[in-house]
């Protein structure tokens, strides 16, 4: 590796691990905005705002160091820069095919491991291809060992157990409008952010513009000082309440005990390692509980880096997984991010936070608008798409596992043992919305009869033939053998939407 060789970084690869990785704080650093990359999908305004913001924000922090080439593709950027180029693994299948194209032209020289992640690609691959088969459970204990975290001397896991999952399942508190914990970090905006809205405003004026979603105040870390600061608010403030009702949805209350470092950690400003490390610390200080801090390294340590790892082990041919053959496109209202034409309140909740912010939270990711997406029946590389493109912490890799497997059950079980999908009665119990709702989520007929709960027996018929051989599935398709009205509810669910 020639360390005076300029490194190309891309706008999820923007923090120090990545920008003086292997020794190297002085290597000059190419960054491209790509007009192409800008106008490929329908992207959130607000997910265009964090990457660009968090681009030109590295190239005044770096000053000199930094060439910032604004092109209209990646290619004519390096074109115009004029040096051969290292660059770090990138994060989608399509990106990396990229860079072995302009590698194979002499534009690139080495392609770098990802500091991105604790773990390396040739690591997981190793400990994959020793198992005939691999859980999640599996991988994210090896992690805990790997890299001795909340383990003890004698090599047992801290307090006894790997899982505290358990203990993090309750619902909302009874009566309560918000959770009343201390509030998230959230920014100052700057001259960058002025500038950033400006060209956006220019964008969205353009013919032909893709941008979906509303403008709105920046929400997310787009630096390293930034992302710091977001970090330790959490840790001091909010870890010590996480966990406990980080399955639960308030009406009032969009971000909870959540962390909200998903987007600094997926622009690459936070060093993944460093994050559960920190974690840990707070916990032998006493200062966070074991339940609140073990869930919380499970999602960075554990599920995440396993995200990442299956994204680039299965392949690009996963991505177009379609078990179930779900063919409905993507209702017009789900590509705009319109929820004035939805009914059910936790489906308007949780699209109205998309349209408002470009984020939900894990539940209503997986269990609102994954669900009711299951039950309709959507394409699941549509969905993954929007995912991707709409949520402002959303890229490829993210998206894989994550709605193709763990949401649409599209890859028949490799990620996820069973589909995850359930009736009204499952929002009811884990949040406060079904009590305004228009309908009930114990009516499956009629007027009232709640989409989720009678669209869960008439996706379940639907695909009874696929979920037979499921021993999840047993009792549920049992149960939806025994309902009198089944043929009823199954026609009233054949055109029904939201």
């Amino acid at each position: 590796m020639d360390r005076q060789r300029p490194l190309w970084l891309f706008g999820d690869q923007l923090g120090r691990h990545f920008h003086s990785a292997g020794g190297a704080p002085d290597r000059p650093i190419l960054l491209i905005e790509s007009e192409l990359a800008l106008r490929r999908r329908a992207y959130h305004r607000q997910k265009l705002h964090l990457v660009l913001a968090a681009m030109r924000g590295l190239a005044d922090d770096l000053g000199d160091r930094v060439t910032l080439v604004r092109a209209a593709t990646y290619r004519e950027g390096l074109r115009r820069f004029g040096r051969r180029v290292d660059v770090h693994e990138p994060g989608s299948h399509a990106a990396l095919a990229l860079v072995e194209r302009l590698r194979a032209e002499g534009m690139v020289g080495d392609v770098l491991p990802s500091p991105g992640f604790a773990l390396g690609r040739s690591d997981f691959a190793r400990w994959a291809d020793a198992r005939s088969g691999f859980r999640m459970e599996d991988f994210y204990r090896d992690q805990r060992r790997r890299f001795q975290i909340l383990m003890e001397p004698d090599g047992e896991p801290t307090g006894g157990r790997w899982n505290f999952d358990k203990d993090n399942r309750q619902g909302p508190p009874r009566g309560a409008v918000t959770l009343g914990v201390p509030p998230p970090w959230h920014p100052r905006e700057n001259g960058v952010d002025d500038q950033v809205r400006h060209d956006l405003d220019l964008l969205c004026q353009e013919s032909g513009s893709k941008v979906v979603g509303r403008d709105g105040p920046r929400l997310f870390a787009v630096g390293q000082a930034e992302a710091q600061r977001a970090l330790r608010r959490f840790l001091d403030e909010r870890l010590p309440t996480f966990g406990t009702h980080q399955d639960a949805m308030l009406g009032a209350d969009w971000s909870m005990s959540h962390s909200l470092l998903s987007v600094p950690l997926n622009l690459g400003l936070l060093d993944p390692l460093a994050v559960v490390e920190a974690a840990e610390l707070r916990y032998r200080q006493g200062r966070a509980p074991l339940a609140a801090t073990e869930g919380f390294v499970r999602q960075v340590l554990g599920w995440r880096e396993w995200t990442w790892h299956l994204y680039w082990h299965l392949g690009p041919d996963y991505a177009r997984g379609n078990r179930l053959r779900a063919r409905a496109a993507l209702p017009a209202w789900w590509r705009e991010l319109d929820p004035g034409q939805i009914r059910a309140q936790c489906l308007r909740k949780a699209m109205g936070g998309v349209r408002d912010r470009g984020y939900a939270h894990h539940i209503e990711r997986l269990m609102v608008l994954g669900s009711h997406a299951l039950q309709r029946g959507f394409r699941p590389d549509e969905l993954s798409e929007w995912f991707a493109a709409s949520f402002v912490d959303g890229f490829p890799w993210v998206m894989a596992t994550n709605v193709i497997g763990m949401s649409q059950y599209a890859d028949g079980g490799i990620v996820a043992t069973k589909p995850y999908t359930s009736g009204g009665a499952y929002i009811n119990r884990m949040s406060d919305h079904c009590g305004s709702c228009a309908f009930d989520p114990k009516v499956r007929l009629g007027p009232r009869a709640c989409p989720f709960t009678a669209g869960y027996w008439a996706w379940m018929k639907r695909n009874e033939a696929e979920l037979a051989d499921n021993h999840r599935m047993r009792q549920p398709l049992a149960g939806m053998r025994r309902l009198p009205d089944l043929d009823a509810v199954i026609e009233q669910e054949r055109y029904r939407q939201g």
